[in-house]
């Protein structure tokens, strides 16, 4: 007999079974997980030539709370809310907003936060989330991802060489640290919840 491979992530435990009213919390959590966002990316931290937003954070928290599919309809939403023209990015308003913010040279950065949050949440919807190790494996993948993702796109835009230099390198410890960070966070929540 097969054992189901899917598990619920932390969020479930504030959902209603069925109904309307499920449909209401989601909505709901997926409105308060844009808010996140947004307050996320605007909060910065001074390390040298670059701002380093929370944003990378946020979305791990979010995907490991949330699950796949409500942390990544999260981040869509953000996305979209981003598209029509709210300053809800790092840079916006400030460097521009909508559609022409996000083909430009955070593009590529923007489109990895969603297969972030689909990495993270799956693995959260597979029991990860209890674990520090599992969860901590399951964010560098996505770190990586993303990283990636960026990179390949800020290449087109301004080469590898500048791409490397000002669009990886600035990052990799604050980011490996929001990965510890996040990886510590979601397991304790659990611990929490099971000694109450």
């Amino acid at each position: 007999m097969a054992t189901a491979t899917t598990m619920r992530p932390l969020v479930s435990l504030a959902l209603p079974q069925e109904g309307a009213a499920r449909l209401a919390t989601q909505l709901f959590l997926a409105l308060a997980g844009t808010l996140l966002l947004t307050l996320s990316a605007k909060t910065k931290v001074v390390l040298g030539p670059v701002d380093i937003s929370m944003q990378t954070l946020a979305v791990f928290l979010i995907a490991a709370a949330f699950g796949m599919r409500l942390g990544v309809a999260t981040l869509l939403l953000y996305m979209a809310e981003g598209a029509m023209g709210f300053p809800v990015f790092q840079g916006t308003p400030e460097k521009g907003v909508g559609i022409a913010y996000m083909l430009g040279s955070t593009g590529g950065y923007l489109a990895g936060f969603v297969v972030m949050a689909a990495i993270v949440g799956w693995a959260a919807d597979r029991g990860w989330d209890r674990h520090p190790i599992k969860l901590f494996n399951a964010m560098l993948v996505a770190e990586v991802v993303m990283m990636a993702m960026g990179f390949g796109w800020l290449a087109l835009l301004i080469g590898s060489e500048k791409s490397w230099q000002f669009g990886v390198v600035p990052f990799i410890v604050g980011d490996l640290i929001k990965v510890a960070l996040a990886a510590t966070l979601v397991p304790a929540a659990w611990s929490l919840l099971k000694r109450s």
